[in-house]
């Protein structure tokens, strides 16, 4: 029986096959893709991101493969008001003044490689149907290969890292979708001008679109629009795809289709939200356990902070013989909700905020004119500066006032 099951290997579940093999750990990481593969995400990695993957080794190899430096986030509201939020002023203790931003295709690779190095197994082309019990606790899945053969897998702890659809998230328990419920169209496009170093976010009645350089000249190009609105790309997602993107006016005339270099990705609903992180023998990590909306652009590094914190609980869990009982991992959820709560809160302001469009233009005019407010809210965002330097009565006022 192996110590560890990891289903799904994005960054959550590398990263935490990397940090229990190298403990000593018998790990086995088993995804339905091959790597490398590519992944609908912003590609954006905040200062605080660059810090996890500098704990696990893999910062220079990305920097080698073609990385780009991120200095920060440009909003522009629907109205045309706009702030610039640069890391490098922000405050706190971030990692380096600078994120990065890197394609899916190139992260992924490097950190399956990376739990492949520290000891851990990974199986491609294998899913997971079901899960298997032991006296009620789950004891491992039931795997199935590209060929269609079965076969059940036991493990002490099984963990669900398999995303916003995650089949272990569905088995533990019931999965909330919740509002607002967006779907996310991304691309990769050359041509794009005009990405100096920072990432762009323009905001619309109708969703929003983001900009990110990936590449000397290639641009991580996304579209976010709620899930009703998504209905209109069913047979034809690549004239959807810009046709919207057309409409917001900082970014008409800059996106050409014929630039596009390979095919459009679609991700969503999100606002998941998981009824059971932990269960006896099981544990959710990632976008399996919950995620609400992309806007912010800090999901990898949650994955990866998020799998820090499950391995901590897994390690301290496995020194008793026997699989463990849901109560020796419920501190993973105690210690998610203290790492992540303020985050979680300021992802929702911002998220319910775009409902009300010139409520948000007033806000972003304001931040973009009041000196340093753009540069801590990007600070936040980014998990180096304190959720409570915008959760606060004064912040709050003079972003409204």
């Amino acid at each position: 029986m192996l110590d560890v099951l990891v289903i799904g290997a994005g960054p959550a579940g590398s990263a935490l096959a990397t940090h229990l093999a190298r403990a000593g750990l018998s790990v086995m990481v088993a995804d339905r893709a091959s790597f490398p593969r590519d992944k609908a995400c912003s590609e954006y990695l905040s200062p605080e991101a660059v810090r996890r993957l500098d704990h696990l080794g893999i910062v220079g190899d990305l920097e080698k493969a073609g990385a780009q430096p991120l200095q920060g986030t440009t909003v522009v509201a629907p109205r045309g008001s706009r702030l610039t939020g640069l890391f490098a002023r922000a405050g706190g203790q971030p990692f380096r003044p600078t994120g990065l931003s890197v394609a899916r295709r190139v992260l992924d690779a490097r950190l399956v490689e990376a739990a492949r190095q520290a000891g851990a197994r990974l199986d491609e082309r294998l899913s997971a149907e079901e899960l298997l019990y032991d006296g009620g606790a789950v004891a491992g899945a039931l795997l199935r290969d590209s060929t269609g053969n079965r076969r059940p897998l036991h493990a002490r702890i099984t963990v669900g890292a398999d995303g916003l659809r995650s089949i272990v998230a569905r088995r533990l328990g019931r999965r909330y979708h919740r509002i607002p419920r967006r779907l996310a169209f991304v691309a990769h496009l050359t041509g794009v001008d005009g990405l100096e170093g920072v990432a762009e976010l323009h905001v619309g009645d109708q969703g929003y679109a983001g900009l990110n350089r990936i590449g000397p000249d290639l641009a991580n190009v996304a579209l976010v629009v709620p899930f009703r609105r998504a209905a209109e790309a069913r047979g034809r997602p690549h004239r959807f795809f810009f046709r919207r993107l057309a409409e917001f006016p900082g970014i008409a005339g800059r996106v050409d289709p014929r630039g596009l270099t390979d095919e459009i990705l679609v991700t969503g609903p999100f606002a998941a939200w998981s009824g059971r992180v932990v269960a006896d023998g099981a544990l959710l990590v990632g976008d399996a356990a919950d995620f609400f909306d992309p806007f912010t652009g800090e999901g990898i590094h949650s994955a990866l902070l998020g799998a820090e914190l499950a391995a901590k609980w897994i390690l301290g869990a496995l020194l008793a013989p026997g699989i463990p009982k849901a109560a020796s991992l419920a501190g993973y959820v105690a210690d998610r909700r203290r790492a992540f709560a303020g985050k979680w809160a300021v992802e929702r302001l911002i998220g319910y905020a775009m409902w009300f469009p010139g409520l948000f233009d007033r806000a972003v005019a304001r931040l973009g004119r009041r000196a340093g407010m753009a540069d801590t809210l990007i600070g936040v965002t980014g998990d180096f500066v304190p959720a409570r330097a915008v959760l606060n009565p004064l912040f709050l006022t003079r972003a409204l006032l």
